[in-house]
């Protein structure tokens, strides 16, 4: 073995410039061996490499994504879970809401009742707000909501919305609203509908490419269960069972699909037997039926009104009614009276309400609500502007 001698730098210096000098007073020349890049090896197999910019690096792309959010179940009638909005961000509850198409949170600017009892955004404290100057009024089942709009930064899940059109409440009206457990609402129907012209969150997700697929999903729990979800940009397989079936849209406005038939217990009752359209609704608690047919379904059910004007059944004999089934681009899908009675406070009711509404081309109007979307894991497809169902899991 050879001892180590430990060299300082200043001693490798010397010797490396003592060795260069005496390199070049012999005259001797060191052969540089100079190596083909791999543009050039590529080229001669006939790869030729596009070119790229090399500051790219410096600005990395934005790849687009999806996102899963979880959404709180209320009573099995209404599902809503968190945005936020502004910079800093300011967290807020709101209604998922497939039958509406705008944006809307409850706002400092608002002093009723029901704006006391939530959450509300405050624009000075946010530094991406941007007023728009323009005022909206927004109506629903439950009530009316008017107010401004404005721009500022959205988070749906990770999904990051620039300048997004928000509304901000001024006034609104509706005993409903006090009791209520979000804070907003935002709409997901399409653009045709939206009050003032605003393009909806889905619309800016599309435009701006932030989604791999122009698509959202919801899974609504029963039984008051927590664990529903909304996805973006994607499905959550382990919410449904195989196969997923689509349906068109039949009209670009609301999430709206026909019916093609009904039956109730297996035996087919004609009332879409010239056809029947259906808003598929997340916004709507109860399964809406046309008033045309209300009272034959109702009298198929054996329900009885009530001193209120609700429909009751026995609950003793609620596994004993009839299954709804809806036949929709040639696929059964099957409502069991598990999905359409809700038991409160001892009483079963029937989750079945009545429209006096037609549909745009005069057809029965049906709403596909929560009492149906509880059973089914539907499927929004902007792309192909179609609805799919499967069933939950």
């Amino acid at each position: 073995m050879y001892p180590l001698v430990q060299t300082s730098e200043s001693t490798m210096k010397c010797l490396v410039i003592v060795l260069v000098c005496a390199v070049f007073a012999e005259g001797i020349r060191i052969p540089l061996v100079k190596h083909k890049s791999i543009r050039q090896k590529m080229l001669e197999n006939g790869v030729h490499l596009p070119y790229h910019d090399p500051a790219l690096k410096y600005f990395p792309k934005k790849h687009a994504g999806s996102t899963n959010i979880h959404i709180n179940n209320y009573a099995d009638n209404i599902y809503y879970g968190p945005i936020t909005i502004g910079t800093p961000p300011q967290s807020l509850q709101v209604v998922f809401d497939t039958g509406s198409a705008n944006l809307w949170v409850y706002s400092i600017y608002c002093n009723t009742q029901a704006c006391k009892t939530h959450k509300k955004f405050n624009p000075q404290k946010s530094s991406t707000y941007r007023a728009n100057g323009q005022t909206f009024e927004v109506s629903y089942g439950s009530g009316i909501i008017d107010g401004i709009f404005a721009y500022d930064k959205v988070h749906v899940g990770s999904i990051v919305i620039n300048n997004q059109e928000i509304g901000l409440s001024t006034n609104d009206s509706g005993n409903l609203f006090v009791v209520a457990q979000f804070d907003g609402i935002l709409g997901l129907s399409y653009p045709t509908i939206s009050a003032g012209g605003q393009t909806p969150v889905m619309d800016n997700m599309i435009s701006k490419k932030l989604l791999q697929a122009n698509i959202f999903a919801f899974y609504l729990t029963r039984g008051e269960k927590q664990g529903s979800e909304l996805s973006f940009g994607e499905v959550d397989k382990t919410k449904y069972k195989h196969p997923i079936h689509w349906t068109p849209v039949t009209d670009e406005t609301y999430w709206q699909i026909g019916i093609q038939g009904f039956q109730v217990n297996g035996h087919k009752r004609n009332w879409c037997s010239q056809g029947c359209q259906a808003i598929v609704d997340t916004g709507t608690s109860y399964l809406t039926a046309p008033q045309s047919v209300m009272r034959s379904l109702i009298q198929s059910i054996g329900a009885s009104q009530n001193q209120y004007g609700q429909f009751e059944v026995d609950c003793s004999q609620v596994k004993k009614l009839p299954t709804l089934t809806f036949t929709i681009s040639g696929v059964k899908f099957p409502l069991p009276p598990s999905a359409y009675i809700e038991k409160i406070q001892g009483v079963c009711l029937v989750a079945i309400s009545q429209t006096y509404l037609l549909s745009q081309n005069g057809q029965p109007l049906w709403i596909l609500g929560d009492v149906f979307l509880k059973e089914y894991y539907s499927v929004y497809d902007r792309t192909k502007n179609r609805v799919g169902f499967a069933t939950a899991a």
